[in-house]
């Protein structure tokens, strides 16, 4: 009986340790609701199997480049909440993202057993997303700002604001939020010479440059606070205006 639930837990580590560069094991610990000394005996398991875990001392955990298992079984219930993010994302006004998980939710379908891809489609079906019944495409720079982020990219872009101010500028991408259905970018402006928020729906243009520049060291929360104690509001007034 005390087998099952290991067997089960041994498999969501795996899965976890996929979903992230590098794991601690305290992570997994508060995931599982079992011990640290319980984690390392579980990876021990795992690595005895054949599994290439790589330990990095004081770090964590993770799975050696290259090897990847994929997660074919899904519950029930979380093929619902995946087709239910499908029909939510299909609102979303970003032609980038809609686009970009259209083609990923067909790669989870596909590994879908046959009775739940019955229930998927039911459901699919009789769910309805109320919000932009229009299905209006303002941007399409999304998922493109994502990887300047990730890849520390300099982008030059053409920035028509809400007053009609157009500008040529050369931004860092540092975080990306939404609100009011909109998405805002934060960036380093090296025209203002100081952190700004521009809406995806007024970037006209967007060019990726061949410069890198050096990760920033504040959190977006950090950022969001830093606005809050100026403005004593969101930054989504006063800096949305590039």
């Amino acid at each position: 009986m005390e087998e099952k639930p290991r067997i089960s837990r041994l498999t969501a580590i795996i899965t976890q340790l996929q979903s992230k560069r590098i794991v601690t094991a305290k992570e997994i610990s508060e995931k599982h609701n079992v011990s640290i000394r319980t984690i390392y005996r579980d990876i021990r398991t795992l690595e005895k199997s054949g599994i290439p875990i790589v330990t990095e001392e004081g770090k964590g955990y993770s799975i050696m480049d290259g090897y990847i298992i994929p997660p074919v079984m899904f519950t029930q219930e979380e093929a619902n909440a995946l087709i239910t993010a499908e029909q939510l994302i299909k609102k979303n006004k970003d032609q980038s993202l809609t686009e970009h998980y259209e083609s990923a939710i067909t790669k989870i379908k596909s590994v879908l057993k046959y009775n739940q891809k019955e229930k998927t489609e039911l459901l699919t079906d009789r769910l309805q997303v109320r919000n932009n019944h229009k299905n209006e495409k303002t941007s399409n720079y999304l998922i493109k700002l994502q990887s300047t982020i990730s890849n520390c990219q300099v982008i030059k872009i053409d920035y028509l604001s809400l007053e009609n101010n157009r500008t040529i500028r050369e931004i860092e991408p540092f975080a990306l939020y939404t609100t009011q259905e909109n998405w805002i970018l934060i960036a380093f402006c090296k025209l203002k010479n100081d952190f700004r928020a521009f809406r995806l729906d007024c970037i006209e243009k967007l060019e990726i440059l061949k410069q890198h520049f050096e990760p920033h060291k504040m959190t977006l929360e950090e950022y969001l606070e830093k606005c809050r104690e100026k403005y004593k509001t969101t930054p989504d007034i006063p800096l949305a205006q590039g």
